[in-house]
């Protein structure tokens, strides 16, 4: 009888084991560089974690590290998911510069406005364009943020206002459309943008109302630039990419929930996200005592005559990279329009 109550017993610590390993068969680390109350970590990226967890039945694990807290500045993210370093990482593309030269078609001034319905066409585009460019990871999500703002502490109410000021950018892409307009361009990734301020390094900053929340950017400027109608003076483009082993390395059920949730129905919600995020951020910017300032029709034709060059100079680029940038503009356009109806 003992004999037996120790194999029973054996056997359930057999079987408990087994359970707690079918239970939680993989962790994964995502790592991103704004804090977790921000409109995508908070919004988007933790939603879709708790998505992929419960639809695998407690089975896939995602740890979530905000504001860089495994290290490295934001432009080392993309690397961290190609060399393992991590699993999954979000970021901008264009912390990577010249390394997606097919991606910076949505960069280019004036493409677009609405993120939902340009997250939409930005990861449709990639995948008939772009695909190659992204072979050293598992990509899943291509995404846009809502039009670009001027948010400084100089008014700005016409283009010879921004002459001479220093605004931060992005990426290369949207410092050079700064230079054009007249500011002094300063690069820099966006978590640095409020001590750059808070210091007068900058003037003021290019970023969509959605980030003036987290980044508290409302309370270290006086004034909102941008324009009535879409679109807007720019986007930037992000990207929710795999480790190429990590991805691999899941049995083929589990690879099916990670695929089931990204694509460009995924791309569209963490549009939606930002889309909420700036309404909710221009909202705050009004309550205080700040300017916001929506520029017309008549003086946005300016700009855009004033910001031609950095697009003829991106097409002069791309054919010297082999790359045709008109046809690459054209499938853009065609694809924003499609989805804005």
């Amino acid at each position: 009888m003992k004999r037996i109550s120790l194999l029973i017993g054996g056997a359930a610590i057999a079987v408990s084991i087994a359970s707690s390993a079918m239970a939680q068969e993989v962790t994964l680390r995502l790592h991103q560089f704004l804090p977790l109350q921000s409109a995508i970590p908070g919004n988007a990226i933790q939603p879709w974690i708790e998505r992929i967890e419960a639809e695998s039945g407690g089975r896939i694990k995602i740890e979530h590290y905000p504001s860089m807290q495994l290290g490295g500045g934001p432009p080392a993210l993309y690397g961290q998911a190609k060399d393992g370093v991590v699993d999954i990482i979000w970021t901008l593309m264009g912390y990577t510069p010249g390394r997606f030269p097919s991606s910076e078609a949505f960069e280019l001034p004036f493409m677009t406005g609405n993120s939902e319905a340009s997250s939409r066409a930005f990861h449709e585009f990639i995948e008939a364009n772009a695909m190659a460019e992204f072979a050293d990871t598992h990509p899943l999500v291509f995404h846009t943020h809502g039009p670009g703002w001027i948010h400084s502490n100089m008014p700005i109410a016409n283009l010879e206002d921004v002459s001479g000021q220093k605004l931060r950018g992005p990426t290369r892409v949207i410092t050079n459309l700064l230079g054009k307009l007249g500011a002094t361009p300063v690069g820099m990734p966006v978590p640095a943008v409020p001590e750059a301020l808070s210091k007068g390094v900058i003037d003021g900053t290019v970023i969509p109302f959605e980030v003036t929340v987290p980044l508290r950017v409302s309370e270290l400027v006086t004034n909102h630039t941008g324009f009535e109608s879409n679109p807007g003076l720019y986007t930037a483009t992000f990207i929710l990419t795999m480790n190429n082993n990590s991805y691999d390395g899941l049995p083929d059920d589990l690879k099916a929930i990670i695929d089931a949730n990204s694509g460009p129905d995924v791309a569209a919600m963490f549009g939606a996200v930002m889309d909420a995020g700036d309404i909710s951020g221009r909202a705050i910017a009004e309550a205080t005592d700040n300017a916001v300032t929506a520029l017309d029709d008549a003086e946005k034709a300016r700009w855009m005559a004033a910001a031609q060059p950095v697009v003829d100079e991106w097409l002069i680029e791309m054919e010297g990279l082999g790359i045709d940038g008109q046809a690459l503009i054209d499938s853009a356009k065609a694809l924003i329009a499609k989805h804005e109806m």
